[in-house]
């Protein structure tokens, strides 16, 4: 079941929700977090249809997630151009995940920076589609087109990246709000200290700032380019910095992460 179809099923009413989550979009133990993230998103921009579009999100992965879950979303706190929208889910007796939404509307400005430019002869050209793949039925990356391969052990760098796109996409699926797909596809990659390991061994992500860069996001063939890079990595811990591009290589969402390393 693609993410327009866990949409499209999902049944909001009350600022509450209750999600069948197949297994096919698992990551080991737990539903794939950016699954969840973006379920959680949809369920807050559907209870709140008149709030702006999403500036921020604070994300914390409490604890796993399978199978049948239940989402709260409560607006905290309504301004003239910001709305805050709490996101709680549960999965059987436990808290999954808990995030807080900052919704803004753009504003007028004297500053302007533009920080994250690149250049386009540094960066991983989109995949022909003889060279895109996608994972095993019972992996999340099931749902994901990337270039073969993701990561490979022994590589000895702090830093991934590749183009990934979902798999129901191409043009972006009616009534689908663009923030939840990249809330899904944005932690699409694996943890990029897991490009400093020698063996394999467990990861998991603990949390996820995400700020929205553009408040009409929009990509090609529904492509978008993720980059992650580990700035440290001690005491069982790293931490990550993210960015998303869409197609012209124009930055879109930054983030960063904090994950737990068990190797």
């Amino acid at each position: 079941m693609q993410l327009s179809e866990l949409l499209k099923n999902a049944v909001i009413a009350g600022g509450k929700a209750q999600i069948e989550i197949p297994s096919t979009w698992m990551q080991g133990r737990t539903t794939y977090g950016g699954l969840s993230a973006a379920l959680a998103h949809h369920v807050a921009r559907q209870s709140f249809p008149d709030i702006p579009p999403l500036r921020s999100a604070q994300i914390a992965f409490v604890g796993p997630i399978a199978g049948e879950c239940d989402i709260v979303v409560e607006q905290v706190r309504r301004g003239k151009n910001t709305a805050f929208v709490t996101a709680r889910v549960t999965y059987g007796d436990g808290v999954g995940m808990i995030c807080t939404f900052i919704f803004m509307n753009p504003r007028d400005s004297s500053i302007v920076h533009h920080g994250l430019d690149v250049d386009a002869a540094d960066m991983p050209p989109i995949p022909a589609d003889e060279d895109v793949r996608h994972g095993p039925p019972e992996f999340f990356t099931y749902h994901l087109d990337y270039p073969d391969k993701r990561i490979d052990l022994n590589g000895n760098t702090t830093k991934l990246e590749a183009w990934h796109r979902l798999r129901d996409d191409g043009p972006l699926a009616p009534g689908r709000d663009v923030m939840t797909e990249l809330l899904c596809i944005g932690d699409g990659l694996p943890p990029s200290a897991m490009g400093l390991m020698t063996k394999s061994g467990p990861v998991s992500s603990m949390n996820w700032q995400v700020n929205m860069l553009s408040d009409k996001p929009v990509t090609r063939d529904g492509w978008w380019l993720l980059t992650s890079e580990t700035h440290h990595a001690d005491n069982g811990a790293s931490s990550q910095y993210m960015t998303v591009r869409n197609a012209d290589l124009e930055p879109v969402m930054t983030g960063m992460q904090s994950v737990a390393l068990f190797v």
